[in-house]
């Protein structure tokens, strides 16, 4: 379980960073594009902090839980 946790964890840096690629090509062509990925971008970092927070808090518990 904690494994899928971690993985799904890098698959939000991954969108984090096509994001920020497509803002910076998109940048002078598509303004209203950038945009939208600019909160792409803001929101996967969002996500990958509370995903990554959440997981050592699981991880903790279920070490808790076992001694």
């Amino acid at each position: 379980m904690t494994r899928i946790l971690k993985y799904t964890e890098y698959l939000y840096v991954a969108v984090a960073f096509f994001s920020l690629y497509r803002i910076f090509t998109d940048w002078n062509m598509d303004r209203q594009s950038a945009y939208l990925f600019i909160f792409f971008a803001a929101v996967s970092i969002g996500m990958f902090f509370f995903r990554r927070n959440y997981r050592k808090k699981f991880e903790q518990r279920k070490q808790d839980n076992q001694q």
